[in-house]
């Protein structure tokens, strides 16, 4: 994000800030029409979908290499600050190309997302840097005429979702969280969960309880370490507040294994959003409650003190939803969803999938079913033609790509997206407060509670990082409704 790894980047990226200087002067960013594509395996690759991959960790590899094996889209562009994990997405991209038989391939790798962004030959963009720096790349892809793929959690905090999802709207991008639960494959489980729920088969929804894991503390002081050569860590920090350099806080530099700043409330608020994005999703959707959120919230938590990491370690939270179901995520729950009915339940779960090495929810399934009802027949009975189903979505990553091809919301759109983090960070801000607290869904702003409402958003750390200074120079903010005032 702050150099190109080749010259010609430079023109490109005056051009993008020209742009850019217009959109902070009032003006609207010009929308970007893409071009028509053709589906089939035998896409002529002069009418491919061209992708550009933002941010090459562990989640953003395996994003890009889930997207590029789709004959629908030809990955063109690289970019991350560490300069190892750069070369390395652009070697795979190359050798998967000259595995296919190709004997010449140009993947252009960068250190500067706005030089990727500049390009008008890229249509869409992977985002999966850190949770900290979604929103800013998002904001700015959309307004630059991409659609986008954004990893889950959509954004770090609620401001910033309720930014992403405006922006997406009045540019009408196409935007595909990474809840990929939604597919089919590998997770049948969820779908069927929840259109059995959806259709009534548990009778009314009372409660639904949700294990999401949980983090232990690393057991490590935190210490100021040298500023690795290849990391252009001021850049990383981002939005976030300045401090020292740890390894423990941002990503291994000898591996792609679990990164730091998950771990690290400056830039991840911990399992609540981590994971809890996808399970809260699933909720949301087996609830009918896609678009909504809860009215009461209650929690509490243990957050870890004198660590290298920061982020909430045990947790309880209730809330409370408009249709009367209490919706109640703790860390002793086993990892996934338990819709609970008037007439049965239902859970689903990735199975014996484990969250962290420490995940209580984990290891008490060990033996237990991904997919289970309090009759089977819940779960397997046919279904008659009125009932409510999901539209197919056999590959999360091909969907999004048939998606910009038809102009047409994915499985998992940017509004749900914004939904499922709201309601996270909502319960995060519960367990931060400690107290009873009451949200307005339609107003999505808390009741009464200056601090609550405070810390749906937080101040960047320069303005060069101020979201709502982009937006407002887009002509894109939403001003906020009054707030209700309780006696």
């Amino acid at each position: 994000m702050s150099k190109p790894s080749h010259a010609a980047g430079g023109a490109s990226r005056r051009r993008f800030l020209r742009t850019s200087i217009a959109g902070s002067a009032g003006l609207v960013f010009p929308t970007l029409i893409p071009r028509t594509y053709l589906f089939g395996s035998q896409t002529p690759p002069s009418r491919r979908i061209t992708v550009a991959q933002i941010g090459c960790g562990r989640m953003g590899s395996e994003d890009m290499q889930s997207t590029m094996k789709h004959d629908l889209c030809r990955i063109v562009a690289v970019c991350d600050l560490d300069s190892k994990r750069l070369e390395k997405a652009r070697s795979v991209v190359e050798q998967y190309y000259k595995g296919k038989g190709e004997s010449r391939v140009d993947v252009q790798a960068y250190r500067d997302y706005r030089e990727v962004l500049a390009r008008r030959d890229i249509d869409a963009v992977i985002v999966t840097p850190p949770d900290h720096w979604h929103a800013l790349v998002a904001v700015e892809a959309v307004l630059a005429g991409k659609d986008l793929h954004v990893q889950k959690p959509l954004t770090y905090d609620i401001a910033e979702a309720i930014a992403l999802r405006t922006a997406v709207r009045a540019k009408e991008r196409i935007l595909q969280t990474g809840s990929q639960q939604r597919s089919s494959k590998p997770w049948d489980t969820f779908r069927i969960a929840t259109e059995a729920v959806r259709n009534g088969r548990i009778g009314q929804v009372k409660v639904v309880r949700i294990g999401v894991g949980i983090d232990e503390p690393k057991g490590k002081a935190p210490r100021p370490e040298p500023v690795p050569a290849n990391l252009d860590y001021d850049t990383w920090l981002g939005p976030a507040p300045q401090q020292p350099y740890m390894e423990d806080r941002v990503h291994p530099q000898a591996s792609y294994g679990r990164p730091g700043w998950i771990t690290t409330e400056d830039f991840g608020l911990g399992m609540i959003t981590n994971w809890g994005a996808h399970h809260v999703d699933i909720a949301h959707w087996g609830m009918g409650m896609e678009l909504s959120g809860p009215t009461t919230i209650e929690g509490r938590a243990d957050f870890m003190t004198g660590d290298v990491w920061t982020v909430h370690h045990g947790y309880h939270v209730e809330m409370l939803y408009p249709n009367g179901v209490q919706v109640i995520i703790d860390d002793t729950f086993p990892n996934g969803i338990r819709f609970e009915g008037s007439e049965g339940w239902v859970f689903c779960a990735r199975g014996a999938a484990q969250v962290t090495s420490s995940d209580p929810g984990a290891a008490a399934q060990k033996g237990a079913k991904a997919l289970d009802a309090s009759n089977p027949r819940i779960l397997t009975a046919p279904y008659g033609p009125d009932a409510k189903r999901w539209p197919p979505s056999a590959d999360h990553y091909l969907n999004w790509l048939e998606a910009i091809e038809r102009r047409q919301d994915p499985i998992a759109p940017v509004d749900q997206a914004a939904r499922s983090l709201e309601a996270c960070a909502i319960a995060w801000i519960g367990m931060k407060t400690g107290r009873k607290l009451t949200w307005d869904p339609k107003r999505e702003q808390f009741t009464g509670d200056a601090e609550a409402n405070a810390m749906c958003a937080r101040k960047p750390r320069s303005a060069a990082y101020d979201l709502t200074r982009l937006m407002k120079g887009a002509g894109l903010v939403k001003e906020p409704a009054a707030e209700t005032q309780v006696a």
